[in-house]
């Protein structure tokens, strides 16, 4: 009998291990985020100290010494303010690290306090019933992990860093990932792969939400590259209330920028009236949750202006029960699309719009064919035998297709995939089906309102 509850106690310390047993499904993982409904941001780091967002990755991480450091009176605030979570920056761009790594010296420990700041944060938090989540850069200035000087080794070292993040600091509700597929970072989902990145965080913590920062390039009809739509306001990412459907998070500073500046002290903050009305209110209407950045001060704390305006959006609004329920939306696209930039013929197009629009990895401009065409046709050339089993056509937002076919071509022949009514009324269609093999697939529109228009096309190699 004890030979037996041994290997019982041996089991549950397993799959406990593993992080298995508690495994939600996705849309249960989405809807307790917009549940959460308000949360705080911090940034804190290199920046606050050198009046800059982008800081110096050279400048010593000495210069890092907030010597009256609390983060409890960050969480007390949040507090204060109704919010269910904090999310701090872990790592801005220019790579200093507020958490004890053995990745790199450029971090907290090397500092004028030596203090693993991620730990007080995500201690304060917890210990006042909050959840904790982080924000994480790809672009990684001090180690050089930059556009166009992608190495293998910089997949490593994230992963490194992600699962000391991942292992050392209890349950994180959600990976929020930045400088990664943005005009500005210049690092594709490809360079260093989304899929494998993604894949990884999930087989440390399944429950960890993952949410890349920069999908403003994609319609808010799908989840790109992320388990929940993200809108970064402050870089112009605004949620369209009137089409939303997705589980979203919106995040914005309540001064004018992410990190802390001299001046912030004495300046008027948007009122709490205006920040309720504006933000919290309408976008827990449509299953978006917001995050409100407060930027702590040199020494460590956030100022009493910031202080009491978090206390007087939580006397206005209250923080009652749940969040809207969120409808069933398909699983993220988090794959390389192996039709990007490939080329694309077809039948005739209007004017200047021609196949190749349709992938460009632009989602602002179409193909759109020529009205005197009876069966518009979109084709598109891949490499000998390539393999794919998931296909996303993005109608233009003035067109719907309302039927197609879509076949591929296989030693020369054509073989239909799909050939009906289009599975859904919104901007994307995904097709999911089981592996295929060929050199080209096709879209047939057999039907439409408006003149055929097709934004983006994809084919992805799902890890299934």
């Amino acid at each position: 009998m004890k030979a037996y509850y041994k290997i019982l106690i041996s089991l549950v310390v397993a799959l406990l291990a593993s992080g298995n047993i508690w495994a939600k499904s996705l849309k249960e993982l989405q809807q307790d985020f917009v549940d959460l409904k308000f949360g705080l941001f911090i940034h804190f780091g290199m920046g606050s100290y050198l009046e800059s967002d982008w800081a110096d990755p050279d400048r010593s991480p000495e210069l890092f010494n907030p010597t009256k450091l609390d983060c409890g009176q960050w969480a007390n605030a949040a507090k204060s303010a109704g919010m269910k979570f904090g999310c701090i920056s872990v790592k801005h761009h220019n790579g200093f690290c507020l958490w004890n790594t053995s990745t790199t010296d450029y971090s907290v420990m090397n500092s004028g306090i030596k203090r693993d700041v991620f730990k007080e944060f995500a201690d304060a938090m917890r210990s006042r019933g909050m959840k904790v989540m982080c924000h994480f850069s790809i672009l990684d200035l001090h180690e050089k992990i930059l556009p166009r000087h992608i190495k293998a080794a910089d997949t490593d070292f994230i992963k490194a860093q992600l699962r000391e993040i991942l292992t050392n600091y209890g349950e994180i509700t959600a990976l929020m990932i930045d400088g990664w597929d943005a005009p500005w970072s210049r690092i594709s989902y490809d360079d260093i792969s989304f899929e494998e990145i993604y894949n990884y965080i999930k087989s440390i913590q399944p429950n960890c939400l993952v949410m890349d920062l920069n999908g403003a390039k994609y319609p808010g009809d799908a989840l790109f590259y992320s388990d929940l739509k993200t809108y970064e306001q402050g870089a112009g990412q605004r949620i369209d209330g009137s089409r939303a459907w997705l589980p979203s998070m919106a995040c914005d500073h309540l001064q004018p920028t992410w990190f802390w500046k001299s001046h912030f002290p004495s300046m008027t903050l948007p009122d709490a009236e205006s920040i309720v009305k504006n933000n919290i209110e309408p976008k827990n209407a449509v299953g978006c949750t917001f995050i409100l950045n407060a930027a702590p001060n040199r020494d460590g704390l956030l100022d009493d202006n910031a202080v009491e305006r978090l206390a007087e959006i939580g006397k206005v609004w209250k923080n009652k029960g749940k969040g809207v329920k969120i409808a069933d939306a398909p699983a993220p696209i988090i794959s390389s699309n192996i039709a990007k930039y490939r080329h694309a013929t077809g039948t005739w197009s209007d004017d200047m719009n021609i196949h190749d629009l349709a992938t460009d990895d632009d989602f602002g401009s179409c193909w759109v064919s020529s009205e005197g065409v009876e069966i518009p046709t979109l084709q598109i050339e891949l490499d000998p035998e390539s393999r794919f089993n998931a296909i996303t056509i993005t109608d233009n937002r003035q067109c719907t297709l309302a039927a197609y076919a879509i076949d591929y071509r296989s030693n020369g022949e054509w073989k239909e995939i799909f050939s009906g009514e289009a599975p859904t009324h919104r901007q994307v269609k995904i097709h999911r089906f089981d592996e295929l093999s060929g050199d080209a697939f096709r879209i047939r529109v057999l039907k439409s309102t408006g003149r055929v228009a097709i934004a983006e096309v994809g084919a992805f190699l799902e890890k299934r």
